[in-house]
């Protein structure tokens, strides 16, 4: 994720029009409202839209963006909960597996800014969310913008793979009544 660095890189410039779903767990509403307008402001600075789903936890996080990538035409994501430890396990479980699946799929390719918060208390919290102090959210936004320009710099529009067969042959053949047309 950006942020935190005294390197403040411009946002990128796009001639094409641009579309981030932006994804959060509003567990802390206080916290959610903050991260919401702090990553919004700087989309919307970028000249790009948004849209905003909520999800119940930041585990739902990589499936909801999973889901969108598949069912819809974002250029991006940016993903915004906030995880405070508890006196459980729970805690390293959620980070962890959230962080992983966000991961994950940045590995294949999806442009995401990861703006979950994981701190120990909800004085931090606080202090990530505040757009004139650390600023997790406005940085992850900014991330999933740099990742965009990077994929709109190298990549070429979507093509299909392969081709698809006139006829799929279910366990039989041509003439089984399990094969259907394509």
């Amino acid at each position: 994720m950006a942020g935190h660095s005294d390197n403040d890189m411009a946002l990128p410039r796009f001639d094409d029009p641009v579309k981030i779903l932006i994804v959060i767990a509003p567990y802390y509403t206080k916290i959610a409202e903050a991260q919401l307008a702090s990553a919004r402001g700087v989309v919307e600075a970028a000249g790009a839209t948004h849209e905003t789903i909520e999800v119940p936890g930041s585990l739902e996080i990589p499936a909801a963006i999973t889901l969108a990538h598949r069912l819809s035409n974002y250029d991006g994501y940016i993903a915004l909960g906030c995880v405070i430890r508890g006196r459980t396990s729970h805690y390293d479980v959620v980070v962890g597996e959230s962080a992983r699946g966000i991961t994950l799929l940045g590995l294949q390719g999806l442009a995401i800014g990861n703006g979950i918060i994981t701190v120990e208390n909800m004085e931090q919290a606080e202090e990530r969310a505040d757009a004139e102090r650390l600023n997790t959210a406005g940085a992850a936004a900014e991330a999933a913008l740099h990742l965009i320009a990077i994929a709109r710099k190298w990549g070429t529009k979507r093509k299909d793979v392969g081709f698809l067969p006139d006829t799929i042959l279910v366990a039989g053949g041509e003439d089984d009544p399990g094969s259907r047309p394509a």
